[in-house]
């Protein structure tokens, strides 16, 4: 499993090399006009100029092997060029999602001890403020570098394989996101493993054009959709985030022959009318996970091309991925296909005793062979603890249930960690309660996932408040909660619905008991108590 190359910025130098007219990315006018910069295409020849000049930048300003650099640049061209700049002098990247609010922003600026902040000119106050907030000196810059301050230049040593290139966060179950460490070897193997996986994900060198609009902070956009274009001198198509509406223009306009999606997508496409250019396309497969088993075939039927069912974590990168990308595929079981032999794998039950084929259990996972975990994350960054506790016994514990079938086929079955999946986003129940249970008016709370047809799933909050309340007083209270979680958090870690109960399920620790209240949750959410806020919920400007 040996790398050809020992860095991202090394592979992107080679392909550059190798295929220097052809383009790397193709930014849509309707991508350009979100982020108020020009509709063009880079060619590979294009893109590292502009990486050579911002890595000079930003060896002058004293950057150097392994510091890290917060990057809230969406998926504008410039994230990529920042990237790659930064990669080659062994800096790490650390996405920051551009929902995130003050809580979660001074969180991250303190964890990860970044050193610059590359943001939009609209949020230069909210990532000072964050410093400030937690005590730490942080240059806040623009993509032009222009704020940038300079100074001597710091070591000489090169960058490797083993070197971080990106610090990405993960909800967690106990609260705050974990910090996963990824090294360059991660990223990688990622692209090789997807330029070599064959079948109906077949990669033709040099002739792919992939669009995805999952942002570039998920591992998903970074590890696979840019690097397996990186490796092969494909085009990225990066759109600003998904709009169904002109999802097919774009998927035309750019001549995109792979797309990725996640489960929400297909479902809001299916529900335009049937058109006569439904058709009319030239992709050939799309990678992603999460499409509903009754909408599956549906779909394929419709639009004519597999939509190919994966499983992967950001723990696990390509170091343990499983993708259906052969036939047959069973379409329609949340099947996810079979393990490669470079995958070991066991299926377990609460006491961690091996299920009987067929039964669900928890899936873990770790690479054949005498490197186990190679091709996943390093660590959680300053948690030596989780880290040691999600590989106990020689085996990454994934949190996810599934079940294998005769076939030796996996099929998705349900989280047992408790995370709520929302329209692709991790979301921790433990992280919004934290928020909520700082409002003036809440006793306790409990926050659990309901069904979403569309997002798969929806946040709710159970509270329980500290005086009882009138009907009138209920819906009052659920849009003040929910005001108060959307000035805090990320709009989509926010309440979809707020239930109002007189107790929560808890066991004798006076803990929640998560299984019991996801009971609760569902049998609230047809009564009265249960106020819907959905309509409420959108994105909002920045703070």
């Amino acid at each position: 499993m040996s790398l050809v190359y020992s860095t991202v910025y090394e592979a992107f130098r080679a392909t550059a090399s190798r295929y220097p007219t052809n383009d790397f990315l193709d930014i849509l006018p309707q991508t350009a006009a979100k982020y108020g910069i020009e509709a063009r295409t880079y060619s590979y020849s294009d893109a590292e100029r502009e990486v050579e000049r911002l890595a000079r930048a930003y060896r002058s300003a004293g950057l150097a092997l392994g510091q890290r650099v917060g990057l809230m640049l969406e998926n504008r061209p410039a994230f990529f060029c920042h990237w790659l700049a930064l990669n080659a002098l062994g800096v790490s990247v650390v996405p920051i999602n551009p929902e995130w609010r003050c809580a979660e922003l001074e969180y991250l600026v303190a964890h990860s001890e970044i050193r610059v902040a590359v943001v939009p000119l609209e949020r230069i106050e909210d990532l000072r403020r964050a410093g400030l907030g937690v005590g730490r000196t942080l240059q806040v810059t623009t993509v032009d570098l222009a704020l940038l301050e300079r100074s001597a230049s710091a070591g000489g040593e090169l960058p490797g394989a083993a070197t971080e290139c990106a610090l990405l966060y993960t909800s967690g179950t106990t609260g705050r996101p974990k910090g996963c460490v990824l090294t360059n070897e991660y990223f990688l193997w990622a692209g090789r493993w997807y330029a070599e996986i064959g079948g109906l994900c077949r990669i033709c060198p040099g002739a792919e054009r992939l669009i995805t609009p999952l942002p570039m902070s998920h591992m998903n956009a970074m590890a696979y959709s840019t690097m397996v274009m990186l490796l092969t001198g494909g085009c990225i198509v990066p759109l600003d985030r998904f709009h169904p509406g002109t999802w097919w223009d774009s998927v035309r306009e750019s001549r995109a022959t792979i797309v990725h999606y996640l489960g929400v997508m297909p479902a809001m496409l299916l529900g335009a009318a049937p058109a006569a250019t439904d058709r009319a396309h030239a992709v050939r497969f799309g990678f992603g996970a999460g499409v509903s088993p009754r909408l599956h075939a549906i779909f394929e039927e419709r639009f004519g091309f597999p939509l190919l069912e994966a499983w992967a974590m950001t723990e696990t990168g390509a170091g343990a991925v499983i993708i259906a990308n052969c036939e047959p595929r069973k379409v329609g079981t949340a099947c996810f296909g079979k393990a490669q032999p470079r995958v070991e794998y066991r299926v377990v039950d609460e006491g961690g005793c091996d299920v009987a084929p067929g039964q669900p259990g928890e899936l873990l996972v770790r690479g054949a062979g005498p490197a186990p975990r190679y091709g996943f994350f390093r660590e959680y960054l300053k948690d030596a603890e989780a880290t040691t506790a999600a590989w106990t016994g020689g085996y990454f514990h994934t949190g996810d249930v599934v079940s294998v079938d005769p076939d030796d086929c996996f099929h998705f079955v349900d989280r047992k960690k408790n995370v709520i999946r929302r329209s692709g986003e991790n979301i921790s129940a433990a992280e919004v309660e934290s928020v909520l249970l700082q409002h003036p008016k809440i006793a306790s709370v409990g926050v659990t996932a309901v069904p979403d047809d569309v997002r798969g799933d929806e946040v709710m909050a159970c509270v329980v408040p500290r005086v009882p309340l009138s009907d009138a007083e209920r819906h009052t209270c659920a849009r003040a909660v929910l005001q108060f979680c959307l000035e805090r958090l990320a709009y989509f870690k926010a309440p979809g619905y707020v239930a109002f109960c007189e107790a929560l399920p808890l066991t004798a620790t006076e803990k929640i008991q998560r299984a019991q209240l996801k009971d609760l949750g569902r049998r609230l959410l047809t009564t009265e108590a249960c106020i819907d806020l959905r309509s409420a919920k959108k994105r909002t400007a920045a703070p």
